[in-house]
């Protein structure tokens, strides 16, 4: 089975806690302290692994969680810092986490992108140590990881793609195009997933893509076809492939019409690629027939395509011409972007952003305080630690935390609840 679509889970490690410790040396009662910080988590990195083909290690879901840094010791030791956890997967993966809001593409071999950043380690008491706190009993817990749930998908890169209704003859002309070896058979849906096949000259070698036939409305999701139109949008030619005399009796306007309506209805520029109209099954009318079917298509369409080419995957008549203008209008590759910068779009750094809080009333005598600076203290320290409670009001004063309860009608007494911990301040009484 071929898989382009798949869901994993991806934890970053968490972070290493920082300790408290003091020195302890013979003939050195008053050692100070000496705790060192820990470690930073593992990020989660995908990369681009040319020789993964498709997702199938996936399908099944995979949860994917990176080591935790190591813990501060005593003697100034910093716990390590966690390797980072990576995860192959083949060219043309996006992976988006809709939770978040972010989106990667990997397009080209060797490129990483982090999707799951490690927590950071936490201080030791050697940190917090200075001329107004000589012996600090406070030291930092490690931060948690980023998580999500990613959703995979797979894109097929080939230059050209052919398109066209069930048993339209796609599979035989790629077949007999190139040396891929497709399901041919006289019934349709006989092609399920993807194929690709290689055409070599002496100027390029290009890739084309068989993609699983379309009936109207796939764009909508019926049929195969809403399964594998994403994979045509990295395309950059479409072959229509267009059975001059359906067996069915359905008329090829009509047909032609069809494809072309999901096209334009699927989006993702499907509809500005250039495009070459093959008409296959030629063996199966009279040659004349065929080349006054060329020149009605041709006259027809004008210049909305590249040209049209009557074949005959039975014969072998007009696939020289076909494989000629395939090599002829594929337009050239642009250079891929660069993408080890793709995070910063998505990482905007605003000076104070992380400081950023709400004082919200939630009963009488009860408020809480919501922000990811605030809540991220609260996760660093062990509020059992009177010292640490000292350490936190400071930072909450630092930061205008205590101002704005006070706007909001705080009293002493009242309940504070951060990041689920509740707390009794008093705004006016002074710093221990």
């Amino acid at each position: 089975m071929f898989h382009d679509r798949a869901r994993i889970f991806v934890r970053g490690g968490a972070g290493g806690n920082g300790v408290v410790s003091f020195r302890r040396e013979a003939h050195v009662p008053k050692g100070g302290p000496d705790g060192g910080d820990g470690g930073e988590g593992g990020d989660v990195i995908l990369v681009c692994d040319p020789s993964r083909r498709d997702l199938g290690e996936f399908h099944r879901g995979a949860h994917f969680k990176a080591r935790r840094g190591g813990h501060g010791e005593g003697g100034q030791r910093h716990g390590a810092s966690a390797a980072a956890l990576e995860v192959r997967v083949p060219p043309g993966t996006v992976a988006e986490d809709l939770e978040r809001g972010v989106r990667w593409d990997l397009v080209r071999p060797g490129q990483r992108v982090v999707v799951a950043r490690g927590g950071a380690g936490g201080r030791g008491n050697k940190a917090f140590a200075g001329p107004t706190r000589q012996t600090p009993r406070i030291a930092e817990r490690g931060l948690a990881g980023e998580e999500g749930s990613l959703e995979l998908r797979l894109k097929l890169f080939a230059d050209a793609g052919l398109v066209g209704l069930p048993n339209a003859g796609k599979s035989s002309l790629l077949a007999r195009l190139t040396a891929a070896t497709p399901k041919v058979a006289d019934y349709p849906f006989t092609t399920l997933n993807p194929v690709l096949g290689t055409i070599e000259t002496h100027e390029r070698q290009l890739v084309v893509a068989d993609i699983p036939g379309l009936i109207e409305g796939a764009s909508g999701g019926a049929g195969l076809g809403h399964e594998f139109l994403g994979h045509v949008e990295r395309c950059r030619l479409l072959i229509h492939v267009l059975d001059l005399a359906p067996l069915d009796g359905s008329d090829p306007l009509a047909n032609h019409a069809t494809v072309e309506a999901e096209l334009r209805e699927h989006g993702g520029g499907l509809a500005d690629l250039p495009r070459l109209l093959c008409l296959s099954k030629a063996d199966l009318v009279m040659e004349e027939d065929a080349r006054a079917a060329v020149r009605a298509w041709a006259g027809r369409l004008g210049s909305t395509v590249c040209g049209v080419v009557a074949t005959s995957a039975a014969t072998g008549a007009g696939l020289e011409e076909l494989r000629s203008a395939i090599v002829r209008n594929v337009p050239e590759a642009e250079d891929p972007p660069v993408y080890e910068e793709l995070e910063a779009t998505h990482r905007l750094y605003r000076p104070g952003a992380g400081d950023a809080f709400q004082v919200r009333r939630t009963g009488p005598g009860a408020f809480r305080v919501v922000g990811e600076g605030v809540e991220r203290l609260i996760a660093r320290h062990d509020v059992e630690n009177d010292e640490a409670l000292r350490y936190i009001e400071g930072r909450l004063r630092g930061m205008g935390v205590i101002r704005a309860l006070g706007a909001a009608g705080f009293t002493p007494g009242d309940d504070v609840e951060i990041a689920g911990t509740v707390f009794e301040l008093d705004p006016a009484a002074p710093l221990g």
